[in-house]
């Protein structure tokens, strides 16, 4: 069973000197500690400031303190592949949903496309807020699903920016309703001038196989790029340029079920996390 975690951002808890110790966590950290109602002899995971994790047993649980002693240093794990959602801004709620549910399975980072057809139009004043609000969905996340590491959540991107981020992957996924019409030929032919690619309907675990014999890459080391529209969807255009940022970039389909982005961004995730051996 996965520990309930705390990630620690000023305290290294090689450098503690006593046995039993209090852990220094932020106030919202204490909070969540209140909410799951730690008491004394239950184990947690610990992530502290040098990236290492510890399994520690809580000695004590008031007001003011959350007081532990170190059980053991663990393993950080085996070297994953890095898997980032760049996902067009959802509007209300869903972008928390989003967020949430797949740093819960495991994803690397999340990237926010202020995409063509998104409901939301962010100004500069409740930009800074909300993305601060998505890193706190992120590491709440991860606290509760016992990930060893907090989602990154970027500042949002427009579309030049997405493809100049999606221009480093390793492959680039665009999930896209209309890739199970057969609309992706029309894109490479006629929309997007100097995509020269067929951008046909393929699979998953075709596309991750294809791209990692063509550079020769394990999956370990691989930065996998999942892209979802918002509500609205991604415009031709749009994945035109997003096809031609990257030589290994490819549209897919989720089968015939028109799913809304937050369903879709979930499926996404969970299906190419497996196939990468992530969730097996």
């Amino acid at each position: 069973m996965a520990l309930y975690r705390f990630f620690l951002e000023n305290q290294v808890l090689a450098n503690e000197a006593e046995a039993c110790f209090a852990l220094r966590l932020s106030a919202e950290d204490f909070k969540h500690a209140g909410v799951v109602r730690l008491e004394a002899g239950e184990h947690i995971g610990v992530v502290d400031a040098a990236g290492d994790y510890f399994e520690c047993e809580v000695v004590r649980f008031s007001l003011d303190v959350l007081e532990v002693r170190i059980v053991e240093r663990l393993p950080a794990g085996k070297p994953r592949p890095t898997v980032v959602l760049v996902q067009g801004i959802a509007k209300g709620d869903k972008m928390d949903q989003i967020i949430r549910q797949t740093t819960e399975l495991g994803i690397s980072a999340v990237v926010p496309f202020a995409a063509e057809r998104c409901v939301v139009k962010l100004d500069e004043k409740k930009l800074s807020s909300r993305v601060q609000r998505w890193r706190s969905i992120a590491k709440s996340a991860a606290m509760q699903s016992g990930q060893l590491h907090i989602a990154e959540v970027s500042e949002p991107k427009n579309l030049k920016e997405a493809c100049a981020f999606l221009a480093g992957a390793s492959v680039v996924l665009i999930f896209w309703e209309e890739a199970s019409m057969g609309v992706g030929k029309g894109v490479g032919k006629g929309v997007g001038k100097g995509v020269g690619k067929d951008v046909g309907v393929a699979t998953i675990a075709a596309a991750l196989e294809a791209a990692f014999a063509s550079l020769f890459l394990e999956p370990s080391d691989a930065r996998v790029a999942l892209v979802v529209g918002p509500e609205g969807g991604l415009t031709k255009g749009e994945v035109a340029a997003l096809l031609a940022a990257n030589p290994r970039a490819a549209t897919l389909s989720l089968g015939a079920s028109i799913l809304r982005s937050e369903t879709a961004a979930v499926v996404a995730s969970a299906l190419t996390l497996y196939e990468l051996g992530e969730l097996q």
